[in-house]
């Protein structure tokens, strides 16, 4: 028999249910929790975990966990890294962990000291930790959250932050919100007074960097001075428990050092006065750590809740909007400037969830490797003009490492020439670059899109943030299915002889739930687009488009779907020597289904 969950959000399976009865916290929705923190803001101050950062780029510690693990792998077996690229493949991640459990000395599978271990293990000097830690963090910026987070600061809506992370996206963030560097205090294991005198005179607003485990050096290796510093900051922590609620969102509780001192403040008469809200990322029960520490401050009269998040950047949006911050000019700038996606909550209820089919097509099979040339040429101009002038067919990206490309490596090295080409050696393409617009992930959407073209008989007009692809002859019989959906595929818009237009398609390749997606959505592709015509222009698509309801659109999207998957395998250059870029797209669109249908 189902049951009723807490949210009265439909309804649970028997494992739900029995959480439910045993659990002594509270589980609570985000709306609820946005509403309790627009009352209770400056009651309450922030705890940040990696996850926090995960979405500007900066990966989160158990994405860094398997890095090692594949960095020890490759280099102790001396097998090539391509071998075990794709870290997110369960086969490839058993293979790396029988390798680190047959070492034997090194910690289980998510034991508490993982990472740390892990992380020594392949970097023993310190100076090197350091240098790879500010490698990950190099070029990131805020992201929506970490905006929001500023404005509420500057709207003294938030005094205090404390979080583990080695970034300094918090602190960028007030920068840009503030219009300047010297409003935030910013503390770290070096400067615990700092910390100690801005709490007590309450110069808000402050941000306190813990040591934790997961930066460049154990807590039990670190020397008396930093140890004595480092307790300074708990102590720290555990007395401002006394004087604020506690909101912990991107933190999984793996490092001990901090739960234990978030337990020791539990022990304090009259913590987190303001309550106490672990955010959490997923579907399942609390870690263990986190599950006995709510467990713990519900028995001792504090009210603790679970609240479960889609990510921070859309917690942190809903909490704006609520908050009805009047400072918003920053976050509409940056608004304008990035746009976000997250997962859609599930669907709940005991009425029936709607069908929704998603025009994105799962990228199945994507390069791992590219060229990259080393050479004293300027930025993405002149590399541009040089491949130009060499009249080669090669696909480029320039990045600070170099210039990263595919074909065939004369052509690459006729290219660059000129230029006193330094190295010319093989760069592994980061899945991690892959979340944001990166160069990488720059060079594969043109890859993607020139691959389309070549295997379809398509023409791409290359835009800012798409492509648009059309046929090359539309009077081709191989288009006779697509003349059947919509009619004619060509033509010349009326009273602008130099307009003309195409049936066609749009794309774009994304990020999202981990993986990449090619989104796909039928256009009208003009050719002699101006800004003379550019109205008409919108007026003609406008009028041919409008009466595409669901089944057509539904129908044309199946059409491109089978156009760009048909041929299985897509090459971009078709090239024998060099390195040539291999994708593989999957012909089954996601369709969205009621939970548990």
């Amino acid at each position: 028999m189902a049951t009723v969950n807490r949210r009265g959000l439909g309804r649970t399976s028997p494992d739900e249910a029995r959480m439910n009865e045993s659990q002594p916290w509270d589980e609570v929705s985000l709306d609820d929790f946005s509403r309790r923190f627009a009352l209770r803001a400056k009651s309450l101050m922030w705890f940040l975990g990696a996850g926090a950062s995960a979405s500007a780029g900066i990966p989160t510690a158990s994405d860094l966990i398997w890095e090692f693990k594949q960095k020890l792998f490759v280099s102790q077996r001396r097998v090539p890294r391509q071998a075990v690229e794709d870290l997110g493949s369960p086969a490839v991640r058993n293979q790396l962990q029988a390798h680190i459990d047959s070492l034997g000395r090194l910690p289980e599978r998510d034991a508490p000291d993982e990472y740390a271990a892990l992380f020594e293990a392949v970097y023993p000097a310190e100076s090197d930790r350091s240098t790879f830690l500010a490698s990950k963090v190099r070029g990131a910026s805020p992201s929506y959250g970490h905006v929001v987070l500023g404005a509420l600061m500057r709207a003294e809506l938030t005094s205090l932050v404390w979080t583990t992370n080695f970034d300094p996206l918090v602190a960028d963030a007030c920068a840009r919100v503030f219009g300047g560097t010297g409003n935030l205090t910013s503390v770290d294991l070096d400067r615990p007074h700092l910390g100690e005198e801005a709490v007590a005179s309450q110069r808000w607003p402050v941000e306190i960097k813990l040591h934790g485990d997961f930066r460049s050096r154990r807590l039990k290796n670190t020397p008396d001075e930093l140890r004595q510093q480092d307790a300074r900051l708990r102590q720290l922590l555990v007395d401002t428990c006394q004087r604020f609620g506690l909101v912990v969102i991107g933190y999984s509780g793996r490092d001990e050092s901090v739960m234990d001192t978030l337990a020791a403040a539990l022990d304090k008469p009259g913590a987190f006065p303001a309550g106490l809200f672990w955010l959490y990322r997923g579907s399942g029960a609390p870690p263990g750590p986190v599950e006995r520490f709510l467990s713990d401050a519900t028995e001792r009269g504090v009210e603790a809740a679970w609240v479960r998040v889609a990510s921070f950047d859309e917690t942190l949006r809903d909490i704006a909007r609520v908050c009805e911050l009047a400072e918003a000019t920053p976050l509409d700038e940056f608004t304008a400037r990035r746009s976000w996606r997250s997962p859609a909550p599930q669907p709940s209820g005991a009425l029936g969830a709607p069908s929704v089919r998603l025009n994105a097509l799962p990228v199945v099979e994507a390069p791992t490797a590219c060229r990259r040339v080393e050479c004293a040429i300027g930025g993405y101009s002149e590399v541009r003009e040089a491949v130009a002038e060499a009249g080669t067919d090669i696909l480029f990206a320039r990045v600070r490492s170099g210039v990263l490309a595919f074909g065939d490596d004369d052509s690459v090295r006729a290219t660059f020439e000129k230029h006193s080409i330094s190295e010319f050696d093989l760069h592994t393409i980061d899945i991690k670059r892959l979340r944001y617009d990166s160069g990488e992930r720059g060079l594969l959407r043109a890859a993607l899109a020139r691959a389309i073209c070549r295997a379809a008989q398509l023409d791409h007009i290359r835009r800012r943030s798409f492509d648009l692809l059309a046929p090359s002859d539309c009077s081709a019989t191989r288009w006779s299915g697509l003349r059947r959906l919509v009619g004619n595929l060509s033509g010349r818009v009326t009273d602008h002889s130099e307009l003309t237009w195409r049936e066609g398609v749009a794309t774009r390749l994304d990020w999202a739930a981990d993986r990449l997606w090619l989104l796909v959505e039928p256009r009208i592709v003009f050719d002699g687009l101006s800004d003379t015509n550019r109205a008409a222009a919108s007026s003609f698509a406008r009028e041919r488009t409008i009466k595409r309801y669901n089944r057509q659109l539904d129908a044309l999207i199946s059409y491109w779907t089978i156009v760009m998957t048909s041929s299985g395998d897509l090459r971009s250059l078709g090239v024998g020597t060099g390195v040539d870029a291999r994708f593989r797209l999957s012909a089954k669109l996601p369709v969205s289904r009621r939970v548990g249908a």
